[in-house]
């Protein structure tokens, strides 16, 4: 019976090696389909092979030892950059990958039999969904700035690089500032707002106004109700459209505010949903219902800033670690009635600063519903602060609609609020 079940692993191991090869040439056959039978290297059959022969070698290791299947690997090795070699002065086409996928494939066949058979077939998958992404991320590269590839290495720099040298404990009086977690929260932040940046690059600066308003407030809703309304007195028959814009803007950043307590404090998201969201939909609705009532033939162009240049990470970083300062003073010396007024004040200039703040507070000092309200507050004044800029910046039509728009959205936070 033992020596059945070890016979019938062994058939399974060695069929999936087989697989493993099969899968591989089957995405190489198909990249190299327009050439002639006998110019290339390998194919199915010869990639099939050669994870084949991988898994024969770990099914006789136990046997023979390490000698014979080092050695089949070292000939192999040496034949696939042989042939790759005569192929690539034929054709006078230098690529490694080829030879690379076919030493992978070999490796990836051994590991079928000695190593976890989940692991590998995962490795396999992955190996051939990166061969397949060639033209995508050619494309890619080709298409991709210096700024942008430098705001990836600093979001990298500061999760990998700055992230794990950081103190993960209290350092100032009050012990309110941890720099591991103040560091985390402008990471999240950071992230976010490179995700939205990397949206409006993909769908261009004239995808349209409803587009560039629901990705830019991704990016910064205050900053994007700013750009409309002096583009609204440049091309004041554009203002619905703009004005709707700035509406699926507010409606991204109130949700924006939800996935952060989402994610820093549960509890929080729980209290604070029936009083933000029913603000999100009716931002939506009239944002939808203005889009609708007008398309015009072009769009205005929205170039946001890059999010993660180095001067803005270290200064939401300050930002926030004022404000976390600030709330927990004020929590220690006036106590949670404070707080709202301190929320408001914040809440006028940044959003995501008090939100952090706040959430990060729910867990040790302060009840999840008073920090529910506190963060449904500083939402409120920045709305509010938005009308403002549309009021100063912007022209009437503008102002008016993003004004009726906000206050249809107090409306019905407010009555989220009182139903629950």
């Amino acid at each position: 019976m033992m020596t059945a079940l070890m016979t019938t692993e062994a058939f399974q191991r060695l069929s999936l090696a087989l697989a493993i090869g099969v899968l591989v040439g089957i995405e190489r056959g198909w990249q190299e389909r327009e050439a002639a039978p006998g110019e290339r290297v390998a194919g199915i059959r010869t990639y099939g092979l050669s994870s084949f022969l991988g898994g024969l070698c770990g099914f006789l290791q136990p046997a023979t030892g390490p000698i014979l299947p080092t050695a089949v690997f070292v000939f192999f090795c040496i034949t696939i950059l042989v042939f790759s070699s005569m192929q690539a002065a034929r054709e006078e086409h230098y690529s490694a990958t080829a030879a690379i996928a076919a030493i992978s494939v070999f490796v990836l066949g051994f590991s079928a039999v000695v190593a976890d058979m989940t692991v590998t077939a995962a490795g396999a998958v992955a190996i051939t969904a990166l061969l397949a992404a060639r033209e995508p991320l050619h494309g890619f590269l080709r298409r991709l700035t210096w700024l942008e590839l430098r705001a990836a290495l600093i979001l990298l720099t500061m999760t990998v690089v700055i992230l794990p040298i950081l103190p993960d404990e209290p350092i100032d009086p009050w012990q309110a500032i941890n720099p591991f977690d103040l560091w985390i929260m402008t990471i999240l932040v950071g992230a976010v707002s490179f995700f939205g940046y990397i949206l409006i690059r993909i769908g261009g600066a004239r995808a349209g106004i409803l587009m560039t308003g629901a990705s830019g407030g991704i990016v910064s809703s205050t900053a994007l109700t700013l750009s409309f309304a002096r583009q609204s007195i440049q091309m004041p028959a554009l203002s619905p459209l703009l004005a709707a814009g700035a509406m699926l803007a507010g409606a991204v950043s109130l949700t924006r505010a939800l996935l952060i307590c989402g994610v820093v404090a549960p509890a929080v998201l729980w209290d604070l949903a029936p009083l933000l969201a029913p603000a999100a939909a009716a931002f939506v609705i009239a944002g939808g219902f203005a889009g609708a009532l007008r398309r015009p033939d072009e769009s205005p162009d929205f170039s946001p800033r890059n999010p993660l240049e180095v001067r803005v990470a270290l200064r939401f970083a300050l930002v926030l670690a004022v404000v976390t300062i600030l709330t927990r003073v004020t929590l220690t010396v006036f106590g949670t009635n404070s707080l709202p007024v301190l929320a408001f004040v914040t809440g006028l200039g940044d959003l995501d600063a008090i939100t952090l703040s706040v959430a990060n507070l729910t867990s040790t000092q302060l009840p999840a519903d008073a920090g529910a309200r506190a963060i449904a507050v500083a939402a409120f004044a920045n709305l509010l602060a938005k009308v403002i800029l549309a009021a100063v910046m912007g022209n009437l039509a503008y102002a008016v609609r993003l004004a009726v728009a906000t206050l249809a959205a107090a409306l019905a936070g407010l009555a989220g609020f009182l139903l629950t």
